[in-house]
């Protein structure tokens, strides 16, 4: 017999953050009917087809699993509508829900966001908090509206973003931040008690997609500004950069703080992009506003590693006074 506060759960996501959330659904009293997804993609050095993690967490649990590349025909509403769920929960799906697929489920659609809405509204909040160097960020369970984010929220889990975090570490946590808030939500809805917040318009802020382009370092740019952008892409699509005609990714570096002293003043002389030190575990690059030391690097080709691996191996690979472009 089916517990009282157990919902018919319709669940849609794609990355394994999603199926993070997939998993403490299918340990909760909830029942989940179905589950959507992105269809496989070409992964890998060889491109081979390969399920989402969503995929492949339904399919280890026997779940039904769709994956339409649309919601907007009617053979595709009409399906979603036949498993008369009482909730769809969304989480980093990657398909707009057109007003129908909306309207089925008879509580609605949760999405599990990740930010602490309105801010960081769209696809890309984690990176984009990060780039901003925002100190907080969370989670927000909110119902979804027609609009980009724009519905009532019902709950919010906040935490300090570390000015070592990267999109990577961030997202390991807010993984785990919002399951909870999640399955309280849902036990509300199942005992009609959730409260429906509205979204203070005038504090709305937009997370654009990535573009690939993005991850090109700027070396005009302060020294602060950069290392938000080299962590904010990491680990994707990666912060680059280029250097005697070879692409180089960056995975770790930190602004140096100001020390007043003569050499200092002399690195302020270089032109932005020139190493101003490398020796040992230090490759200190000029900054549009100070220096920057990097800490982990990729070359072609090569496995990232830490700088003072590669400047071991390559002792006349980067020299002071030449340049990253």
């Amino acid at each position: 017999m089916q517990d009282s506060s157990s919902l018919r759960i319709v669940f849609a996501g794609t990355p394994a953050f999603a199926a993070d959330y997939l998993s403490a659904l299918l340990a909760s009293q909830h029942q989940v009917v179905a589950v959507y997804t992105q269809p496989d993609r070409p992964a890998g050095r060889g491109k081979k087809l390969t399920a989402s993690p969503v995929k492949q967490l339904a399919t280890t649990h026997e779940l039904p699993v769709w994956q339409p590349v649309s919601l907007r025909g009617s053979e595709e509403q009409a399906q979603i509508i036949s498993l008369n769920a009482d909730v769809m929960v969304v989480v980093a799906y990657g398909l707009i829900l057109p007003q129908p697929v909306l309207d089925a489920p008879g509580l609605g659609c949760l999405n599990v966001h990740a930010s602490l809405l309105p801010r960081w509204r769209g696809a890309a909040p984690i990176q984009r908090a990060i780039e901003a160097g925002d100190t907080e960020t969370g989670i927000t369970i909110m119902q979804m509206d027609a609009g980009l984010d724009t519905g009532p929220m019902l709950a919010t889990a906040r935490c300090e973003i570390k000015t070592t975090d990267t999109a990577g570490t961030l997202l390991e946590r807010l993984a785990q931040l919002g399951k909870q808030p999640l399955l309280s939500v849902l036990e509300q809805l199942s005992l009609r008690t959730a409260t429906y917040t509205p979204q203070n318009e005038s504090q709305a802020s937009y997370a654009s997609k990535i573009d690939k382009r993005e991850a090109e370092i700027n070396w005009r740019h302060g020294a602060a500004g950069i290392d938000r952008k080299i962590r904010a892409f990491n680990p994707l699509p990666g912060a680059f950069t280029h250097y005697q005609g070879q692409r180089i990714r960056i995975l770790r570096a930190a602004p140096l703080p100001p020390s007043g002293d003569n050499d200092e003043r002399e690195h302020d002389e270089l032109a932005t992009g020139t190493v101003a030190a490398a020796q040992g575990a230090d490759l200190v690059v000029r900054c549009g506003d100070g220096q920057l030391r990097l800490i982990e690097i990729q070359l072609p080709g090569k496995k990232s590693m830490p700088v003072d691996d590669v400047l071991r191996g390559n002792k006349d690979l980067f020299v002071p006074g030449q340049r990253f472009h």
